[in-house]
């Protein structure tokens, strides 16, 4: 079976362009076969959207994780122009539509070809923004999750959404114990959105 998450670039192409309204702006994405929600943008993206705005808490350099086609990092670089955005995939397929829609939304990010963390080793972000690949299976999820510490900075921030049914509460359990913290900061039709920070250690002591 193809995954969204493994280099499926033998698929047949099958490009298509969708419209995203969020807050005051309107995006335009380019999607294929083989990436994650190609025909719309998922409820559980909106709502991660949603609740980052809500806080008003975004820094200067954000990690959007799994970045798929990109809607996650582009949309809030729209809105926070003047914070520098990481867009990290692994799926070949879905990096390369993440760069055609950067530049047709005009944002300015980088992005780079990563498996969980690799193609970022060495940088530290105020903030980890991901929708994780669930069907990667557990292993991968909690790299995600797990690593997320190690490349932030202290104070630093890590959002992620899931779905309840799909393991929130064993999300929430297993970030609090790296991080010594983890909130539900939203949740709509079954999606959490789970927050934590990068404590100092003498405050987590």
């Amino acid at each position: 079976m193809n995954h969204y998450f493994t280099d499926n670039r033998h698929l047949a192409q099958n490009r298509k362009e969708i419209t995203f309204r969020f807050s005051c702006f309107t995006c335009h994405f380019l999607t294929d076969n083989g990436v994650f929600c190609k025909d719309h943008v998922d409820f559980g993206t909106r709502t991660l959207l949603d609740a980052v705005h809500a806080s008003g808490l975004l820094g200067e350099e954000v990690l959007d994780l799994g970045c798929g086609y990109g809607v996650i990092g582009i949309t809030l670089k729209k809105q926070y122009p003047d914070s520098a955005f990481t867009l990290a995939e692994v799926n070949p397929r879905a990096l390369e539509l993440a760069q055609e829609n950067a530049a047709r939304n005009g944002a300015e990010v980088t992005c780079v070809c990563s498996d969980v963390y690799s193609g970022v080793e060495g940088n530290t972000f105020t903030d980890i923004v991901t929708n994780p690949p669930i069907r990667a299976g557990k292993d991968v999820v909690y790299r995600m999750f797990d690593e997320a510490y190690a490349h932030l900075e202290t104070g630093g921030r890590l959002w992620v959404v899931i779905r309840k049914q799909q393991g929130a509460p064993s999300a929430k359990k297993r970030i609090h114990e790296t991080f010594q913290n983890c909130e539900i900061l939203a949740r709509s039709k079954g999606y959490y959105i789970l927050f934590a920070q990068k404590l100092d250690k003498l405050t987590v002591d």
